[in-house]
This record gives C-alpha cells, structure tokens and sequence, in this order.
C-alpha cells in the first residue's frame, strides 16, 4: 500500500434519503481534507434528491477483508436449504398438483351423474 502521497485524498460519500432509512454508498471524491469532502458532498447533494444525512469517509479508514479473512466466507456445509435455490422443485411438485385438482366442470358434472355415477351406489344389482 506504498502509495504517492498527494495532495487530495479519496473520500467515499454516503447518504440516507430520510431518517429512519438506511445509508447507502453514493460515490467517490477527490478533497484535500474531510472538511473540504463534506462541503463537496453537500454541493452536489443540493443539485440532487433531498437527503436526511451524509456521512463522508477517508477511504483510508476503510478496512476491506484480506484474502485469507474472505476465505472465511465461504460456506463449510451444505444448506441449501436456506437458499431459494434449495427449494427448486417446489415448482414442479406444485404443477403436478394443480394437475391433479378438481376443476369446475367436473365438479358440476357429479350433480349431473355423468362422472361414472359415482354418486350412485349399486348395492341391489
């Protein structure tokens, strides 16, 4: 991270549209200080949306996870399960149920007593 030090320094800019809202990464500035960053970030907020907070953030105080830490991520079982993906044959199981369904005419047809006469019983044949 031996990086040229320079006069600007990078700021990320966040914001939240009202207060009970959460912050969201809007973008990325150039300033020479986090006071000069803020009055940037205003600027540009007053051309835009109304916003209820700002905060901006040297990116230098930003820590992103190493290599090692992502490693830690991933996922050491299998649960599927807890994922919609798991779940895909839902789909297909509730289509071959549907299928099975009873629809409306037969239904009306058992009153009619053209379904096979099951309605009848042929006990005294």
């Amino acid at each position: 991270m031996d990086q040229k030090k320079t006069f600007y320094q990078e700021f990320e800019v966040f914001s939240k549209r009202t207060p009970s809202s959460p912050f969201q990464h809007q973008f990325s500035l150039l300033a020479p200080n986090a006071e000069m960053a803020m009055v940037m970030a205003q600027e540009n907020f007053m051309r835009r949306d109304p916003v209820a907070d700002i905060w901006v953030v040297n990116r230098e105080d930003i820590r992103g996870m190493s290599k090692e830490e992502k490693l830690t991520l991933q996922r050491l079982d299998n649960k599927d399960y807890r994922t919609t993906k798991g779940y895909g044959y839902l789909k297909k199981k509730w289509r071959h149920y549907e299928q099975q369904m009873l629809d409306e005419k037969e239904i009306l047809s058992w009153a009619e007593g053209t379904k096979n006469d099951r309605t009848k019983c042929n006990y005294h044949s």
